[in-house]
C-alpha cells in the first residue's frame, strides 16, 4: 500500500509569512502545500521574484514538500473587486491581465517544480450570453494550455460552484472543446463534489481519475458552499480516500480552509490527524485500539509498524507516529516512553520519534521533558538524525546556546540550513559571529565555504 501524501492550503495561513507556514506544515508532518500567490506569499509581480522562488524551492526540497500553485488569491489583480478580473471579463485588457497572472503562475511553477497550476472559470457578467462566455473561456484557456505545454507544466482546471464551469459536467465541455489536450488536467475539490455533484464524492474521482492532477479537500455539506473543518459536514473521507487509492493517484490531496487562518496550526494540525484516520490501514486502527487498553504494546507495535502496513516507508512513518499519539500519558512519563523506543530503535524509528515531537508538544503532552531525545541526536553524526531533530520542537524547546550548536552542526554534516526550524527567529549576533569564524576557518585551510554559509553571511549571494 501506497500512503495519500496530504498537503495543506497556504491560503489558509494567510497570517503567516511564508517560511513560517512552511515550517509550520512541514512540521507537522504533511507532504506538500497548494501554496497560493498573493501578495503576503510569492507576489507574482514582486520585485526581487527571481531570487525568492530560488529560496522557496530550495526550502521545499529541504523540507521535503511538494507544491502545487494555487491562482485564487482574492484581490491580488484589483483591489476593488474579489477574484477580478477574470477569463470572462468583456474588456480584452481585463482578460488579457488575468492570462498574464496565470502565465506567470506556469513560470513560477516551473521555477519551483511544482506539479500542477490550478485554475478556476470565473463568473460572467450579468447580461453576458452564455455562448459568448464560452467561447472567452475556450480562447483564454487554449493560450494558456500552450504555454503550460510548452512549460512543461501539468494545469488543474478546477470547476467552482456559481462559476461558469461549476461541475464536471462543465470540465468535460471545456476538455472537449479545447481538443482533449494532455497538459489540461483537473482540480477536484472534494467538498464541491458533496456540494452539487449528481454523483457521491468517491464516484466523482473514479469518474475523474483519468485527468486527476490535483485533489482540494474539505468537509462540506449538500446544496451549501462553505469550506469545513473535517467532520462537521456530510463527505464520506474513508470512501473518498478508498477510491484515490484505488485509482492510482499520486498527486497532493491539499486541504482547502481559506477561513481558518486564525487557528491555522490548530486547524492543520486536527486536519492532518483526521485525514490519516481516515486512510488508516486496517493494522493501524487495530494497534491504536489495543495501545488503549494496553499502552505498553507500544514496545512490540512500534518495531513492526513499517512492516505490517506495507513498503511505503512515508506510510511507516506516518503510522509509528499515530501509535505514538495514541500513547497515553503526559510529561516525564510519556518522555520516558519515547526515550524508551528510540534507545531500542533503529535509524527509522528513531526518526519516527523525533519527528512526532512537535505534534505531541502541541497538544501538551511532552513539553520539556523530551529535549534528551533531540541533544541524543544532535550528538550523533547521522545527517539524518540530525535533520529530524532540527524542527520545530528544538526550535521551541533548547535554549539559545544549545539551538546555536544544533544549527553549527548541521553546517558541519552538510544538513541544509533550511531543515532548521526557526532559523530566522532565533538568529543572532553570536549565531552571526559563529558563520563567520566558520568561514574564516576555511578560508584560511584553502577549503570551499559552503553556500548555506555564504548565504547566511551575504543574503545577496548567488550561491
Amino acid at each position: 500500500m501506497t500512503a495519500l501524501r496530504f498537503g495543506y492550503g497556504t491560503n489558509g495561513f494567510a497570517n503567516h509569512r511564508l517560511d513560517d507556514a512552511l515550517e509550520v506544515i512541514a512540521g507537522l508532518g504533511y507532504s506538500g502545500v497548494a501554496l497560493t500567490l498573493d501578495h503576503g506569499h510569492l507576489d507574482p509581480y514582486a520585485p526581487g521574484l527571481v531570487r525568492q522562488l530560488t529560496r522557496v524551492h530550495r526550502r521545499l526540497s529541504a523540507l521535503g514538500l511538494g507544491a502545487v500553485v494555487e491562482t485564487g488569491a482574492r484581490y491580488l489583480l484589483d483591489p476593488w473587486h474579489k477574484h477580478a478580473p477574470t477569463l470572462l471579463d468583456p474588456e480584452p485588457e481585463r482578460r488579457a491581465h488575468r492570462l498574464d497572472f496565470l502565465t506567470r503562475a506556469v513560470h513560477i511553477a516551473s521555477e519551483l517544480g511544482a506539479e500542477a497550476v490550478s485554475l478556476w472559470s470565473g463568473t460572467p457578467d450579468p447580461g453576458m450570453p452564455e455562448e459568448e462566455a464560452w467561447d472567452l473561456l475556450v480562447e483564454g484557456c487554449a493560450a494558456l494550455t500552450e504555454v503550460a505545454r510548452q512549460s512543461g507544466v501539468r494545469l488543474g482546471f478546477e470547476p467552482e460552484p456559481g462559476m461558469l464551469v461549476a461541475d464536471l459536467d462543465g470540465y468535460e465541455r471545456l476538455r472537449n472543446a479545447l481538443g482533449d489536450p494532455d497538459a489540461f488536467g483537473l482540480t477536484l475539490d472534494v467538498g464541491h463534489c458533496r456540494c452539487l455533484e449528481y454523483d457521491s464524492p468517491a464516484d466523482c474521482v473514479r469518474r475523474a481519475a483519468p485527468w486527476l492532477v490535483n485533489i482540494q479537500i474539505e468537509d462540506m455539506r449538500r446544496g451549501v458552499h462553505e469550506h469545513l473543518e473535517f467532520g462537521e459536514g456530510e463527505v464520506d473521507f474513508p470512501s473518498v480516500l478508498q477510491a484515490l487509492t484505488e485509482v492510482g493517484y499520486r498527486g497532493l490531496v491539499a486541504v482547502e480552509l481559506p477561513r481558518h487562518s486564525h487557528s491555522a496550526p490548530q486547524t492543520a494540525w486536527r486536519s492532518l490527524d483526521a485525514l490519516r484516520a481516515a486512510s488508516a490501514p486496517p493494522w493501524t486502527t487495530k494497534a491504536r485500539d489495543q495501545l488503549g487498553s494496553d499502552p505498553a504494546s507500544i514496545t512490540r507495535l512500534f518495531p513492526v509498524a513499517a512492516r505490517s502496513v506495507g513498503p511505503d516507508p512515508a506510510l511507516g512513518e506516518a503510522t509509528r507516529i499515530q501509535l505514538l499519539q495514541a500513547l497515553p500519558g503526559t510529561g516525564a512519563e510519556l518522555a520516558s516512553v519515547l526515550m524508551e523506543l528510540y534507545d531500542g530503535g533503529d535509524t527509522a524509528e528513531r526518526i519516527a520519534v523525533l519527528r512526532a515531537l512537535p505534534l505531541l508538544d502541541q497538544a501538551g503532552r511532552v513539553e520539556a521533558h523530551a529535549k534528551g531525545l533531540v541533544e541524543d541526536a544532535l550528538r550523533t553524526n547521522d545527517a539524518r538524525l540530525v535533520a529530524a531533530a532540527v524542527g520545530p520542537y528544538a526550535a521551541r524547546r533548547l535554549d539559545q546556546e544549545q539551538w546555536r550548536q544544533a544549527v553549527l552542526k548541521c553546517v558541519f554534516l552538510g544538513v541544509p540550513l533550511d531543515v532548521v526550524a526557526g532559523l530566522a527567529r532565533r538568529r543572532d549576533p553570536e549565531l552571526d559571529r559563529m558563520f563567520a569564524a566558520f568561514a574564516a576557518e576555511r578560508i584560511a585551510a584553502g577549503r570551499q565555504v559552503p553556500a548555506d554559509v555564504r548565504r547566511q553571511l551575504d543574503p545577496d549571494s548567488p550561491a
